[in-house]
């Protein structure tokens, strides 16, 4: 037989029962909920007679409904509010644990897990969220689930998933200044296409992998599910281990030390064979912007909008021009110098301290640019906390910014915050399909610091023009 990756080995050592035709039941570790999937899950299986298997190892938090206003309550969307007094309810009656709003551990849940140290490299994560992929970037075996299935994982803290294939993507090479993890996986995506993952479960690997920093790490995974991946990986190392090293929920003292030792088992072996493989020189790698309704709708920042006539795919063909004229763009056209009305900084993908940080460094001594709306929303409450600390709210405010409160806002448009129809956005996010921010609402995705470019200058803009 030959090596096991990194999959494989979490794989097998969560197999409770092979079930057969590639099938089997897996223990899960840990089961993350938010406010608009949780509160229907725990009602379920109340409604069903069944009672939560493991409440220890489920962990909530809202996020999705609720507003992320300066001034919000729990009832300044009124439905996060319905959504959440639920939520409270039932976490109280089942022991499951919940961090609410203004505690520590509240915020989108895929910064929270890895902050709090829920999430850990060789773990099984579920959440009824299809970016919980994110939390492979520990190292861990992350994937989100369905309503159907969360009810499963409640009541037995198990799920029966059928064994993807294996894609290893290697990422090699320095990357260029102002190139960040966010154009590394939209330039992957816009290499191979929105689909080329579907059935696989993705390890990203390579010189410039090993380089980035934990957070860095989470960005790219969790853009897996746009490659068509439920799942993505990177094996730990020193810095999965530095980066989990007191937080709240990690092991501690000589548990630390066992944990520690295991996780270094858990990378693939030499041998170890993969069913596809990809290789993307970062070194020629640009500031992304996607300028159509797909992430794979992507282009370097100094090149022009692709013409559709040119696809040989008669379907991708229509699929372009159907994104160009929802876009309001014209095939040929330069992307950069695309004027803009919205700017948001946030979501799961791009909502850290250090994506704070970058994008406080261009805004740092310049003006939002007039007629343009930007938003930055932290992605929890431990990240809104250190950023003041920091003064890094100071820095967004002086530049005309709005700071606002932990949670997915404008992202999924789910609570009242939307961009207004046909209005063009700068997005830090991960999706700019059709109406995702809002009804008609037009989305270029980009890093924080492409997004901070675009709100200075009016336009879609080159960062590395800022001399930042």
């Amino acid at each position: 037989m030959g090596g096991q990756t990194l999959f494989d080995k979490i794989w097998a050592q969560h197999v409770v029962a092979d079930l057969g035709n590639g099938t089997a039941l897996l223990h899960i570790d840990r089961h993350i909920m938010h406010d608009l999937g949780g509160p229907r899950g725990l009602a379920d299986i109340e409604a069903k007679g069944y009672r939560v298997r493991n409440p220890e190892l489920v962990f909530a938090t809202p996020d999705h409904a609720v507003s992320s206003a300066p001034d919000r309550t729990e009832d300044t969307n009124p439905i996060g509010g319905k959504f959440l007094r639920e939520l409270r309810q039932q976490a109280a009656r089942t022991g499951i644990r919940l961090f609410d709003l203004g505690q520590e551990g509240q915020g989108i849940v895929h910064v929270v897990g890895p902050e709090m140290g829920i999430s850990l490299p060789g773990a099984t994560i579920v959440c009824g969220d299809s970016h919980t992929c994110t939390h492979g970037g520990l190292g861990a075996l992350a994937f989100g689930i369905g309503s159907s299935e969360l009810t499963h994982v409640l009541a037995t803290q198990t799920l029966v998933q059928r064994k993807p294939r294996r894609m290893r993507v290697r990422f090699e090479g320095a990357p260029q200044p102002g190139v960040t993890p966010k154009d590394l996986i939209l330039f992957l995506i816009g290499c191979i296409g929105a689909a080329a993952g579907t059935g696989f479960a993705v390890e990203y690997a390579g010189s410039a992998i090993r380089a980035l920093p934990l957070e860095g790490r989470l960005t790219i995974c969790n853009l897996s599910i746009e490659l068509g991946a439920k799942m993505g990986l990177i094996a730990p190392d020193d810095t999965t281990y530095a980066y989990l090293q007191g937080r709240p929920f990690a092991p501690r003292d000589a548990q630390w030390d066992r944990a520690v030792a295991f996780w270094r088992t858990l990378p693939g072996d030499a041998d170890a064979t993969f069913d596809v493989e990809h290789e993307i020189d970062v070194a020629a790698v640009a500031p992304q912007i996607t300028w159509g309704t797909s992430p794979q709708d992507v282009i370097a920042i100094g090149d022009r909008i692709p013409d559709p006539d040119k696809a040989a795919d008669p379907d991708r063909r229509k699929a372009m021009a159907a994104a160009l004229d929802y876009m309001g763009l014209q095939p040929g056209e330069a992307i950069e110098g695309t004027k803009v009305d919205w700017v948001f900084i946030g979501s799961c993908t791009n909502s850290r301290l250090s994506d704070l940080r970058a994008a406080a460094a261009v805004a740092r001594g310049r003006k939002v640019a007039a007629g343009v709306n930007a938003w930055v929303v932290p992605g929890s409450e431990i990240v809104r906390r250190e950023a003041e600390r920091e003064g890094l709210h100071t820095v967004f405010r002086d530049a005309g910014f709005e700071w606002r409160q932990p949670g997915c806002s404008m992202c999924v448009a789910a609570n009242g915050e939307q961009v207004p129809p046909k209005a063009r956005s700068v997005s830090t996010s991960n999706r700019n399909f059709v109406g995702r921010q809002g009804p008609l609402a037009r989305t270029h995705l980009a890093s924080p610091a492409m997004a901070v470019a675009a709100a200075v200058t009016g336009a879609i803009a080159d960062v590395r023009k800022l001399g930042a």
